[in-house]
Formats: C-alpha cells, sequence, structure tokens
C-alpha cells in the first residue's frame, strides 16, 4: 500500500491548506467582482469561508454562505450551474497540472457559532463555568 508522502496524519497536508486557501481567495474575488456571465450569481453577495482539497488536488469543496444567509438552496445552483465558468477562473490562478473539480456546499459555521453563544448564555452553563 502507498503511504502519502506529503502528509500522514490525519488532517490536510500543507500543500492541501495552502492550495485551499489560494482557490478560496480566488473564488471571493471572482464572485466579488461579478466576474462571471450570470447576472443572478452577480447580483448576490456571497461569503467563501474555507475551501478544503482532496490529498490529490483534483476536487475543491468550497464552502459558501450567502450574506445574510438567505436563499441558501439557490445560491448552491446558481454556483453549480457556473462552475464550469468558476473553474476555469479559479485554474488561471493556479498553477496546478489539473483545474481541480469545483463542489458548493453550505458553510454552517456560523449557525454553530450561535449556537454555542446560546449555549453559553444559558443560566446553568454560566454557573457552571464559573464554578
Amino acid at each position: 500500500m502507498a503511504k502519502n508522502r506529503f502528509h500522514e496524519g490525519g488532517g490536510p497536508s500543507q500543500r492541501q491548506l495552502r492550495v485551499g486557501e489560494l482557490i478560496r481567495r480566488t473564488l471571493s474575488d471572482v464572485l466579488n467582482r461579478g466576474e462571471i456571465h450570470d447576472p443572478d450569481l452577480n447580483r448576490l453577495s456571497i461569503t467563501v469561508g474555507e475551501v478544503r482539497t482532496s490529498p490529490d488536488l483534483r476536487v475543491a469543496t468550497a464552502y459558501v454562505m450567502p450574506l445574510g444567509g438567505t436563499g441558501q438552496e439557490d445560491v448552491l445552483a446558481l454556483l453549480a450551474r457556473n462552475k464550469s465558468e468558476l473553474r476555469r477562473a479559479v485554474s488561471r490562478n493556479l498553477t496546478l497540472k489539473f483545474a481541480p473539480e469545483l463542489r458548493f456546499r453550505l458553510d454552517e459555521t456560523f449557525d454553530r457559532m450561535d449556537e454555542t453563544r446560546r449555549l453559553f448564555s444559558q443560566d446553568d452553563v454560566r454557573r457552571d463555568l464559573e464554578e
């Protein structure tokens, strides 16, 4: 069985992290500047919170959230509809052998932070933390 020569732990390698961040910044810039030829997509403000790449860098999953959190399913559909053009825009800024396939998922980090804040604000939790 071949070992991954870049990383033997359970998390992403430094290269995966570096490429993911480069893709995240590029997607953010492309979406903010409205460079995609889809007026429906260009009308929206979309946050790209994180991009995770597969170990071979052929698949990049972007975690996105529309401004205000409304219309999440519409945003995913618009991004999926324009993923070929987004892939070309990303590949222009990368020096990889292959342009990664782009996948889009909702970024649920904000929901988890809200839930964590709600839990910490409960009287019994605050009391336990103070003791």
